[in-house]
């Protein structure tokens, strides 16, 4: 392992929710919850304030209605949120060749490689020049933590939150890891977690003290060798550069193999629900869902069914994982489940929404069944749809975004990044002077402020010298233009 914490972990502070509360001057300082709308919708980010209440991602959305009923539910807009991605991810490149993205809003670094960090003085400067142009560039905020290690930036970073920076000095690790709970570690999952509690096991230290032989008992060979190292701060995990993925999935191991039909279907949907949400992190869909089933017998099946074209769609990927399963038999035992997605691309194609079940229609909520109407009234145009959180503009009042719908009515509040907090009017869903918009740029500065003003132009000129007033390191980054 390396002696100077020259690896960053970058962690935009609820990203989604910031992107929106940035583009909606209404909702700026208000509680912000982003995820599916519907019965099975789960929370993907919820702003801090929203946090204050107990809200926290993949949550269930009724859960986090009940408690922060106030505060403002929005449909994602994932498209946005990678443009803006994109741009956090150029100003990490300028860095290093080895940037590591993790999902939209988070990467690992390796300064060492780019030539920018040396020791933790110098990496010190460089993350907090970085923060600065990612809030120059973006408007937003993200947390950095630096350490010798990927684990232990990682850990910095979540320490750091929100907006700030954290540097783990090389020699401390292990007292700072050991009253953590043995969750913080790599690896150590709900099922390992309890499997460890059960042994009397619940910090770090407590797996220094158990010992290698005791976690190799435990957990097997592989996985027990490679906790006991990171327990004793022990990661040499590189940085690796970005590459395409093939593939996305999940998959849970079970302590007691699950028996009961009815349970095995409801795991699958549960885990089709987190493969979505690894997927729309990392601002992919996908064209094949596959299902995985280890039976009691640890004999292996795997099925797949490939669609028409890439989808995000819950709904859709719920259904074909469900189709899949009814082809597998589970008698006896079911040891491990898993769902995936591959076939991977950067955008959804929209006509699969309604391909799950034949002509059902599928939206952010819930699935309606529609009986065959007359043939006069099938060529009709389908009622146009209205996610909240989501652009439109009016032929009068100008660009607007949703704030609810139903009952053949929908909600507008009409306001722009750069403007004050707007009104609000209401309008019948097929009204034709509304239609849906692209989201407009978010607004990096304050009128009259000049460029290289605030913290981006602090930092440039704190970047002329190190703490100790030497000459320090040239840092690639610049503000980027307003876009």
């Amino acid at each position: 392992m390396r002696t100077a914490p020259t690896i960053l972990h970058l962690d935009m502070d609820a990203f989604f929710a910031s992107v929106e509360q940035a583009s909606k001057p209404s909702l700026r300082g208000k509680a912000v919850v982003v995820g599916g709308l519907g019965p099975r919708g789960v929370v993907a980010t919820a702003s801090y304030e929203a946090r204050v209440f107990g809200v926290h991602s993949a949550m269930p959305m009724g859960q986090a209605r009940r408690l922060a009923p106030h505060a403002a539910y929005l449909v994602p807009r994932f498209q946005l949120y990678k443009s803006i991605s994109e741009r956090v991810m150029e100003l990490l490149r300028a860095l290093s060749p080895l940037v590591e993205p993790l999902s939209l809003d988070e990467a690992f670094v390796d300064l060492e490689a780019g030539g920018v960090a040396r020791d933790e003085a110098s990496a010190r400067l460089v993350g907090a020049r970085l923060r600065a142009d990612i809030r120059a560039a973006t408007g937003l905020t993200g947390s950095v933590g630096l350490a010798a290690s990927k684990m232990l930036a990682k850990i910095a970073s979540e320490q750091a939150k929100p907006d700030g920076l954290v540097v783990i000095e090389p020699g401390t690790e292990r007292a700072l890891l050991a009253p953590m709970s043995v969750r913080t570690l790599p690896g150590v999952g709900p099922a390992t977690g309890d499997h460890l509690r059960r042994a009397g096991i619940t910090t770090v230290g407590e797996i220094v003290e158990a010992g290698e032989d005791e976690l190799v008992r435990l957990l097997g060979k592989a996985h027990g060798h490679g906790l006991y190292a990171m327990a004793l701060a022990r990661d040499d995990r590189p940085v690796v550069a970005e590459r395409e993925a093939k593939s996305v999935s999940v998959e849970d191991t079970y302590d007691v193999d699950i028996h009961d039909r009815l349970r095995v279907g409801m795991e699958v949907q549960r885990l089709a629900d987190r493969c979505v949400r690894r997927l729309r992190g990392a601002g992919l869909s996908g064209r094949t869902i596959v299902l995985k089933v280890r039976r009691y017998d640890f004999s292996t099946l795997t099925r797949s069914e490939t669609l028409r074209g890439p989808t995000d769609d819950p709904a859709v990927i719920r259904e074909a994982a469900a189709r899949l399963l009814d082809s597998v038999d589970t008698t006896g035992g079911v040891r491990l489940l898993g769902v995936g997605v591959s076939g991977l691309a950067d955008y959804t194609q929209e006509d699969l929404f309604a391909q799950a079940a034949g002509e059902r229609t599928v939206a952010d909520g819930p699935v309606e069944e529609h009986a065959a109407a007359p043939a006069e009234e099938q060529q009709a145009p389908a009622e146009r749809r209205w996610p909240a959180g989501h652009d439109v503009r009016h032929a009068e009042f100008g660009h607007g975004w949703v704030q609810g719908s139903g009952l053949g009515r929908v909600t507008v509040r009409f306001e722009t990044p750069g403007s004050t907090p707007g009104r609000v009017r209401t309008f019948r869903v097929d009204d034709p002077a509304l239609e849906p918009a692209d989201p407009l740029p978010l607004v990096l500065r304050r009128p009259g402020e000049k460029r290289g003003a605030g913290a981006a132009g602090a930092a440039g000129a704190a970047g002329a010298s190190g703490q100790d007033g030497t000459a320090g390191p040239r840092v690639g980054l610049s503000e980027a233009s307003p876009g």
